[in-house]
């Protein structure tokens, strides 16, 4: 054995009572209050012993009482020497009552003692006690020493087995302990990844809607300035007027998505490309999509749109949506066309958010020129 588990001492769940079933404390108290009874009543109420005697007999269990309390509060605080000061008057008591003529009670006092250390105590410490006080037991035992020896390794076994059990209860509310803290951050860490995910369903909507709001009010500031024609004009406020209607329509639709309340992909991505005149293709067995690959989709699919508006004006655009086994695919092509008024406008960070999103979700987006036109692919877990 390591000097640690000499010196260690039980665990304080093992040795508080506070979070025992109740059950087995009222077992607990039933059990003692019979022992005691049983003690007092062989000890002192029975016949030949003089009311002085039982007068002593009363002060020494109140002493050994208040004794055994302050071990059992000295060993909780795991105060060595508190422990061993309080256990002394113990043993005191049990040699003091062999030797005015109450063997049994010396005897349960011995024994007693031998277990509670065994118990409560650092192993090295209560090897001291417990050998201290079967040795006393032992010595004035009167039965042969065969069945003296077979008591007194019983009861060492017994105090062992109780502090075996002791720290396994201690153990297991240790691991209920941890298990309710994980259990507690579990859900912290999902509410705030899901107030993570809304607040990146809000900032892509409003991202977008604002960008291409911005489109037509910088369209038309240019048409003011160059003096264009006054339908033009209107017609791109007018558009700007249509696209902020469009992004409140789609910010409560993606707080509906976050709700399980969404339509589905395909319809969503027909609706998407009316005013484009774009192509919608399905392949694969469709299904039900989780909250979040749906909203990546939708998103990618619009913000794929946006950039063909302001860099490939009328180019043909091919949009394909394909079920895989474990992920679906979003590929939107376009066959290139000349640069929108905007084309410069932004920063280029619309698919850089969106390959960002992907790849939260274990997904991957790709996007370059290809030999006609510009090509978006998006993959992700579905």
């Amino acid at each position: 054995m390591t000097r640690e588990t000499w010196t260690r001492w039980p665990s304080r769940e093992a040795l508080s009572s506070d979070r025992m079933t109740r059950p087995r404390r009222l077992l607990s108290l039933l059990v003692r209050a019979v022992f005691i009874g049983l003690l007092l009543w062989s000890a002192l109420f029975r016949g030949g012993v003089p009311g002085w005697g039982i007068a002593l007999g009363l002060v020494a269990i109140a002493v050994c009482g208040a004794c055994i309390a302050v071990y059992f509060r000295a060993t909780l605080e795991q105060r060595l020497w508190l422990s061993l000061a309080s256990m002394g008057p113990v043993l005191a008591v049990g040699f003091v009552a062999h030797w005015t003529g109450f063997g049994l009670p010396a005897a349960v006092l011995w024994c007693s003692a031998a277990i509670m250390s065994l118990e409560r105590l650092p192993l090295g410490a209560a090897v001291l006690v417990t050998g201290t006080a079967l040795t006393a037991f032992a010595l004035v035992n009167e039965d042969p020493w065969p069945t003296t020896a077979a008591v007194t390794a019983g009861l060492s076994l017994a105090g062992y087995v109780l502090r075996l059990d002791a720290e396994a209860r201690g153990n297991a509310q240790r691991l209920l302990a941890q298990e309710r803290a994980a259990r507690v951050a579990e859900a912290e860490s999902a509410a705030l990844a899901e107030r993570g995910r809304i607040a990146r369903e809000i900032h892509d909507v409003l991202a977008h809607s604002l960008s291409a709001q911005l489109v037509h009010l910088e369209a038309a500031r240019l048409l003011i300035e160059g003096g264009g024609d006054r339908q033009q004009i209107l017609g791109r406020v007018v558009a700007a007027r249509s696209m902020a209607s469009e992004g409140l329509a789609e910010t409560r639709q993606a707080l509906s998505a976050l709700r399980g309340e969404m339509t589905p992909v395909e319809d969503f991505l027909r609706e998407l490309v009316v005013s484009d005149g774009a192509s919608v293709a399905v392949a694969g067995e469709r299904r039900a999509l989780t909250a979040e690959a749906s909203q990546t989709v939708r998103r990618v699919a619009q913000e794929a749109l946006t950039n063909v508006r302001k860099h490939a004006r009328g180019a043909k655009v091919t949009v394909l949506l394909e079920y895989g086994e474990g992920e679906v695919t979003l590929d939107v092509r376009d066959s290139g066309g000349s640069p929108g008024e905007l084309a410069a406008s932004g920063a280029g960070y619309g698919l850089l958010g969106m390959r960002e999103r992907a790849e939260l979700l274990g997904g991957s987006l790709e996007a370059g020129p290809e030999q006609e036109g510009f090509a978006v692919r998006l993959k992700v877990p579905g």
